[in-house]
């Protein structure tokens, strides 16, 4: 987190088991690190998706899948919870990495950007932006697309628990180009949101998560709470959405797709909260669209809709 930042996030209280994590994952940074990108994204495929299945997590994410594919049977659910704890592992194992990718589609061999064009034309509008993805396929490569064509952003996320953890991570994504500006989710961002917004400033945020003050609105053919907070900065500030996803092609390779800015502006005869409400849909429409083409690419053990 940069120094100019007005406060740091709440960290949790110190517990034997917390210090247990903080050292596990210190040493799998490291052990990462030494592996090279290519063994520690095959690495960390395996240990997932070896032992995911088994973890107690896994029941969410076999009823989220069976919920949002009735279709599905057992074995093709399996099949896609094992592909989905083999994207997490690889992800995990990648962050170590983040240097080793270009996202500006200099480097198609390793990351092939479709829509590249669209990233610069953000940075050059003069306007504000918010770039909107959700944790699917190595999620980290999507602001980077940004922040590597030269796209100064806040990114709105949630810390990791350990803030030993936090550190590596926030030195991996400086070490790649990556944002240097963090807001942590929360009513308290929102003040710093609307600053960086009114100074024609770019947002990135991860949109697909529960939250319990959110909007019901349609996933997957049912209802979850979902957050209208980047459609109302967007209406508010005139910001165009530019929606993005990361798909992994094999391995540590991908193809990221950023697609053409959603206009905010409110249509004849909407009230603000209408027209954010309408480009909230419209976003959520497209994560699904995504996740349905590539079901193993999304975070399934999420609580995202009521039991």
């Amino acid at each position: 987190m940069t120094s100019d930042t007005p406060f740091a996030p709440e960290t949790p209280p110190m517990t034997f088991r917390r210090r247990l994590e903080s050292l596990s994952g210190r040493l799998a940074f490291g052990f990462a690190r030494l592996l090279g990108l290519e063994r520690a994204s095959a690495f960390g495929g395996w240990l997932a998706r070896s032992i995911g299945p088994r973890v107690k997590v896994s029941r969410i994410a076999r009823r989220n899948l069976a919920r949002a594919f009735p279709e599905l049977g057992p074995d093709e659910i399996e099949r896609i919870l094992r592909a989905m704890w083999d994207n997490l592992g690889r992800t995990a194992f990648e962050i170590a990495h983040l240097d080793r990718f270009d996202c500006t589609g200099r480097d198609p061999a390793r990351v092939e950007v479709i829509g590249h064009e669209h990233a610069l034309a953000a940075r050059d509008d003069g306007r504000p932006g918010i770039f909107v993805s959700g944790h699917y396929g190595n999620w980290e490569l999507a602001s980077l697309a940004a922040t590597q064509s030269g796209i100064a952003l806040t990114q709105v996320y949630r810390q990791a628990n350990d803030t030993e953890i936090e550190k590596l991570i926030q030195h991996s994504r400086r070490r790649a180009g990556g944002a240097t500006d963090f807001l942590p989710k929360g009513a308290k961002a929102a003040r710093e949101i609307m600053k960086r917004l009114k100074a024609g400033g770019h947002l990135a945020m991860l949109i697909d998560q529960k939250l319990n003050t959110g909007t019901a609105l349609p996933f997957f053919g049912r209802d979850a709470m979902t957050t209208t907070a980047h459609g109302e900065f967007a209406v508010r500030f005139n910001a165009p959405l530019i929606t993005a996803h990361v798909e992994r092609l094999g391995g540590p390779r991908f193809r990221i797709t950023i697609d053409p800015p959603i206009d905010p502006t409110p249509e004849p005869g909407e009230t603000p909260n209408q027209a954010a409400e309408r480009l909230t849909r419209l976003v959520n429409a497209r994560l699904e669209g995504w996740i349905r083409e590539r079901p193993d690419l999304w975070f399934w053990v999420h609580k995202r809709w009521p039991d």
